[in-house]
């Protein structure tokens, strides 16, 4: 049974850093896009950023370009989102997810998620 299993997440001031890993089991983990979502309290999931299944193609949401780097190791088979510059609007659960390209990930066609760690931005 594919597992992705989030982790990283935390409380921390506004202006302070964080990086989420996401690990991948059961799924050839390197023939897959992997992206990060996140859904706030009260509003729709959303899309973060996205990196292909090479780690040489990244996209990211406006909200979080300059900010947020999205990387992965297919060794470890883990993804990971590096978040600096952390503001209190990206207070939310963050979710990782795996599909077939970047292209699915945007459509939130991804078959596989995971059960999400929570961020706390405090102002």
């Amino acid at each position: 049974q594919v597992h992705l299993l989030e982790s990283g997440g935390g409380l921390v001031q506004a202006g302070g850093s964080l990086r989420l890993s996401c690990a991948v089991s059961s799924l050839p983990f390197s023939g897959y896009a992997v992206g990060w979502f996140r859904q706030a309290p009260g509003k729709e999931r959303e899309f973060v950023a996205g990196v292909s299944w090479s780690g040489t193609t990244t996209e990211y949401a406006d909200s979080v370009k300059g900010r947020f780097t999205i990387s992965r190791d297919n060794a470890k088979n883990t993804g990971f989102l590096q978040m600096t510059r952390l503001k209190p609007e990206d207070t939310a659960i963050y979710y990782c997810a795996a599909a077939a390209g970047l292209w699915e990930l945007r459509q939130f066609q991804s078959h596989y998620w995971g059960q999400g760690t929570q961020v706390t931005v405090s102002s």
